[in-house]
């Protein structure tokens, strides 16, 4: 049978209370038993779930839901190839992969999240549910149905103006590259990062919205793209040429100035945008300590961290790159930011890319 339907489940979703959870896994026991978790939370129940993705896309054509459990390895499609469609299908719903496949470091959960998934989550063999996975699912659901809430009370913007479609020159005379992505973004940044050298000796700080355990294999990828170091930031780290660092998941990624350059500060501070890292500090503390030489660039990523730190840069006579809407996952953030006037070009990464290895002297 292609789904279980509510009937088989006994499930079913309530026009308002509790947040809907829709279930997309090949495993009848697995549906079943993240069924009984789901339903008992206080804040979640579930509102469909289905054993294979083409039923599960059916269903979001005439239902909303707000988070997505969705398995890796299914037959016939499997999750990652049906990711894209359906976070289009689910219209601003939260997708978490619930997989076996899902482990700590594995290349398909930085390509899941890369395709815009929100979280991942290992799921353990049939016989291993337990309470611990129980408590972490609901933890991943609330913070999940939390990011949503703060996403709807910020709609992605509107098409911007013409005037900023096109850059009228590169960006020159910079020290320092800091850049902030969210859902979409890591694919962005490898597209961007391809298209710099390997001279190029500018500093690039970048703040991605991703779960603290996926960092230490974040920064190893990027090490691998932008073929230089890249490690993840600790606090009085020193910025050096050539190098890239990362924003951890759990800190603010904050710039200061020190006898002989600059250093890394982390901080924890709740952040306008509600996000955690945050790009707003991050911006903020360049734009104080490196002021008109630096650059800025905001890529892919739903809500509109970022846009307030444009300014900063923009006001300390910096400029802002921000990626535009045809190739981002969400045009959220550089949405935000171009249509606020603080983009200085909006174009694809790799564009973007190319634009900083000219200005940058990297060429």
């Amino acid at each position: 049978m292609a789904q279980a339907s509510l009937a088989d489940t006994g499930y079913g979703g309530t026009p308002a209370g509790p947040a809907q959870v829709l279930i997309v896994d090949d495993s009848v026991v697995a549906r079943s038993v993240l069924g009984r978790m789901v339903e008992g939370t206080r804040r979640f129940r579930v509102a469909a779930a289905y054993s294979d993705v083409r039923a599960a896309l059916d269903y979001l054509k005439t239902h909303s839901v707000d988070i997505i459990l969705l398995d890796i390895e299914m037959p016939g499609i499997d999750g990652i190839t049906a990711l894209p469609d359906v976070i289009a299908a689910g219209r601003g719903a939260k997708v978490l992969i619930v997989s076996s496949a899902a482990e700590q470091g594995a290349a398909v959960t930085v390509q899941a999240l890369a395709l815009g998934a929100a979280d991942t989550l290992v799921k353990p063999g049939i016989g291993a549910f337990g309470g611990r996975f129980a408590e972490v699912l609901e933890e991943r659901l609330s913070r999940l149905l939390e990011a949503q809430a703060h996403a709807h009370a910020q709609p992605e913007p509107a098409a911007p103006h013409p005037q900023y479609q096109f850059p009228a020159q590169a960006p020159e005379g910079f020290d320092l590259v800091a850049i902030g992505a969210s859902t979409g973004g890591i694919h962005a940044l490898s597209q961007l990062l391809r298209a710099i050298p390997a001279s190029f000796q500018v500093p690039i700080l970048v703040t991605q919205h991703l779960p603290v355990s996926f960092m230490s294999y974040f920064a190893t990828q990027l090490a691998v793209l932008g073929g230089r170091p890249c490690e993840v930031a600790a606090d009085r780290m020193r910025i050096r040429p050539g190098r890239i660092i990362v924003a951890p998941g759990d800190a603010h990624m904050r710039v200061v100035r020190t006898s002989d350059g600059a250093a890394i500060r982390l901080t924890h501070e709740k952040a306008p945008s509600g996000c955690m890292p945050s790009v707003d500090p991050m911006f903020e503390s360049v734009a104080e300590v490196f002021g008109g030489r630096a650059l800025g660039v905001v890529l892919s990523g739903m809500g509109r961290d970022g846009c307030e730190g444009a300014r900063d840069l923009i006001d300390a006579g910096a400029r802002v790159l921000a990626q535009d809407r045809a190739s981002s996952v969400v045009w959220g953030m550089p949405g935000a930011v171009a249509n606020a006037g603080r983009a200085s070009a909006i174009l694809p990464p790799d564009e973007i890319g190319r634009l900083i290895a000219r200005g940058g002297g990297g060429a």
